[in-house]
């Protein structure tokens, strides 16, 4: 996590998805993903912006920075998940009175939560083939 006080960048991760998040302090107010607007990048689902822009509202600190984000791997769920992690994690770099908020928001824990690999002679991860009696 490299900090100073124009730039931070942070590290989210949830899923198979990482993103890579720059805050930087200039007030512009844009968030940029893989170089396109984050409405434009997430235009199909709408909630996924509302919940990755949720510890703003509980920071209180809206459209105080302008953030650059590279997010890759696994789908959109998991991409706005590592973005929402990664932006808390910016915020909670600033003050410890913003990351307190965060904490007991619960935006500060990672999600462990990964899918289980496939095991050999099963048709998926626990699934097994029918039994066959007769």
């Amino acid at each position: 996590m490299a900090k100073s006080m124009e730039n931070i960048s942070v590290v989210g991760r949830r899923k198979t998805s990482v993103a890579r998040v720059h805050l930087f302090s200039d007030g512009k107010g844009e968030i940029i993903v893989n170089k396109i607007p984050l409405e434009e990048y997430f235009s199909d689902r709408r909630d996924l912006i509302a919940d990755m822009l949720s510890p703003f509202e509980v920071t209180g600190r809206n459209n105080k920075f302008t953030i650059k984000i590279n997010v890759k791997g696994g789908g959109k769920k998991g991409q706005a998940g590592a973005i929402r992690l990664g932006i808390s994690r910016a915020l909670g770099s600033l003050d410890e009175e913003t990351r307190r908020l965060l904490r007991s928001a619960g935006y500060l824990t990672r999600d462990s939560r990964m899918v289980e690999r496939k095991k050999p002679f099963r048709r998926k991860a626990r699934k097994s083939e029918q039994y066959k009696k007769r």
